[in-house]
C-alpha cells in the first residue's frame, strides 16, 4: 500500500510504511547513511502531512517488519492490548499529537500504555516539536522500584557511574565516594566493566555490595556485564542486585548483541529467586541507543528512531526498574551534532514513557561529533524540564574508560537544584541520616568524616 501527500504542486508517493516513517523523520546523520532519509525538506514535510493523515490502526496492519520473520515484531503485535487502545482507535496520528498535547491527563498516559506500539509513539514524535515531547513527557509518571522507588513526582534520580579503565577497586571506590557526597547514587551504582568476564564481575559486585551494605546506602548496584556474565555470576553465589543488558528493535539486533528473548527470561527469572529487593522487585536495567540497529546491519530498511522505539517493546516485556538511552554514544555517523543529539534524547525519552518505561538518559556525545557541553546543558535542563526518570552521574562528566562526555555529579545538582528535583525518598531519607544535604550547593559543614569511614 503506497501513502502519498503534495507540496508545491509536486506529488511525492511513499510505497510503504517503512518508507513513509523514514521520510518524515527529522533529519538525522544515521538515517542518511542508511539511504532512506528525505531527500529535500518538501518530500520531508510532504511524509508528515501523509503520517498525520495516517490511521493509528494502519500502525498495526502493516508491520514495518514482517511478523513472520521477526521475534520483536511479534513482541509487539502479540502483547498488544486491543480494550486498552480502543479509546483512540479512530485516530489519526496527526489526531493522537493533538489528544496527547490537549486532552491527555496521566492517568489516561497509563491506562493507555498497553494499547500503544512502538511504531504509534514513534509516528507521533514525528510530528513534534521539541517543546512538545517536553511538554507530553511530562504528563507521563512511570514508578518503579527495588531498594528505593524511582519516578515519582517532583523526583529525578541519578546513575553514580564509577568506571575505571582497569576496574581498580580503589579508582572505582574513590569515585563512588564522590559522587555519593553529592547526591548521585539513588538510580543505581552502576560499573561497566573494562573486562567482562566472571572474575572481573564478580570483584566489583562484591566491592559496591559492601559499599552499600557498610553504610546502608537504600540503592542497588549493577555492573554492567553482559546478561551471560550476570548469570554466571549469580549461579556463583555473587551480589548481584540488578541483571544488565544492552537491548536492540529487531531481533537480528539482539542477536549482534548475543542476546534472545528467552534468555532475558532467564536471566530476570535468576535475579528475582535471590530476592535482594526490599521495597520492589523490578531487576532488569537496560540501554538501547539510535543507531545500533543500523551499525549491525539489522535495521530492515527502518529508520534509527523507530527501530529505537522497537527496542522498548523489548524492554517493557521485562519490567525493568531502569532503561535509558545513551543517545550521543554511537556517535557522529548516526546522530551528527548537537541539534539531532538533543532532539533524539527528547524523542526516546518521549517514546519510552508513552510505553510505560523509567525512562532516563544518558545525555552524552563522543569526542569527534558536533557537539560541545552547551548542546549537553540544553538537553540536560530540557530533560529536567520534561520529568526525566534518571540521568548519569560521572566524574567530571567524563568517563576515562569509555571515552565519552556525559553529564557530572554537579550538573545532576544544577538541575534538582534550579527544578527542584530530588532524590529518590528512601535515598533523600539515607542522606539526611549521613549529615547530607538534599540537594548542596556544596559539600556540607555538617558532614562527619566519621560517618564515612574516613576518620
Amino acid at each position: 500500500m503506497a501513502w502519498r501527500h503534495s507540496v508545491n504542486g509536486t506529488t511525492h508517493v511513499f510505497a510503504d510504511l517503512r518508507t513513509l516513517l523514514a521520510r518524515a523523520s527529522p533529519l538525522r546523520s544515521g538515517d542518511q547513511l542508511a539511504g532512506i532519509a528525505a531527500a529535500t525538506a518538501s518530500e520531508r514535510a510532504a511524509a508528515q502531512y501523509a503520517l498525520a493523515d495516517l490511521p493509528l490502526a494502519d500502525l498495526l496492519l502493516h508491520p514495518v517488519i514482517p511478523y513472520e520473520q521477526d521475534d520483536v515484531t511479534r513482541l509487539i503485535l502479540d502483547s498488544h492490548d486491543r480494550a486498552a487502545f480502543a479509546p483512540i482507535a479512530h485516530l489519526t496520528v496527526g489526531g493522537l499529537r493533538d489528544w496527547l498535547l490537549a486532552e491527555a491527563d496521566t492517568a489516561g498516559l497509563a491506562a493507555l500504555r498497553p494499547g500503544l506500539t512502538p511504531e504509534m509513539v514513534a509516528a507521533v514524535s514525528k510530528l513534534m516539536r521539541l517543546q512538545d515531547l517536553v511538554a507530553v513527557a511530562a504528563k507521563c509518571q512511570v514508578t518503579t522500584a527495588f531498594r528505593d522507588t524511582i519516578g515519582l513526582p517532583g523526583r529525578m534520580s541519578v546513575r553514580l557511574q564509577p568506571n575505571h579503565p582497569v576496574d581498580d577497586p580503589r579508582g572505582v571506590a574513590a569515585s563512588t565516594l564522590d559522587g555519593l557526597l553529592l547526591g548521585a547514587g539513588d538510580a543505581v551504582i552502576g560499573v561497566n566493566p573494562a573486562t567482562d568476564s566472571v572474575a572481573a564481575t564478580t570483584t566489583l559486585l562484591h566491592l559496591l555490595d559492601q559499599v552499600r551494605d557498610r553504610y546502608a546506602i537504600p540503592t542497588q548496584t549493577c555492573v554492567l556485564a553482559h546478561v551471560t556474565t550476570s548469570l554466571r555470576c549469580i549461579e556463583q553465589g555473587a551480589p548481584l542486585d540488578l541483571v544488565f543488558q544492552s537491548i536492540g528493535g529487531t531481533q537480528a539486533t539482539n542477536r549482534s548483541f548475543g542476546i534472545t528473548l528467552p534468555m532475558l527470561a532467564e536471566a530476570r527469572d535468576a535475579a528475582l529467586s535471590l530476592k535482594r529487593g526490599t521495597v520492589g522487585t523490578n531487576v532488569m536495567y537496560f540501554e538501547t541507543g539510535q543507531g545500533s540497529a543500523l551499525s549491525a546491519d539489522a535495521h530492515h530498511g527502518v529508520d534509527q528512531q523507530t527501530v529505537e522505539a522497537r527496542a522498548y517493546a523489548v524492554a517493557r516485556a521485562f519490567h525493568p526498574l531502569l532503561v535509558n538511552t545513551v543517545v550521543g554514544f554511537i556517535g557522529p555517523e548516526y546522530l551528527y551534532d548537537g541539534k539531532q543529539i538533543i532532539r533524539a534524547g527528547l524523542e526516546d525519552h518521549l517514546c519510552g514513557k508513552l510505553l510505560g518505561l523509567p525512562m532516563g538518559v544518558d545525555i552524552c556525545y563522543t569526542n569527534h561529533a558536533e557537539a560541545d557541553q552547551d548542546d549537553m546543558d540544553a538537553l540536560l535542563t530540557l530533560l529536567g524540564v520534561a520529568g526525566v526518570t534518571y540521568i548519569m552521574g560521572v566524574p567530571g562528566a567524563d568517563d576515562v574508560m569509555l571515552s565519552y562526555q556525559s553529564t557530572s555529579f554537579h550538573d545532576a545538582l544544577y538541575v534538582r537544584g534550579v527544578l527542584g528535583r530530588r532524590p529518590a525518598p528512601e535515598f533523600e531519607a539515607w542522606q539526611q541520616r549521613m549529615g547530607l544535604d538534599t540537594a548542596p550547593a556544596r559539600i556540607p559543614a555538617s558532614l562527619s568524616p566519621a560517618l564515612i569511614g574516613l576518620a
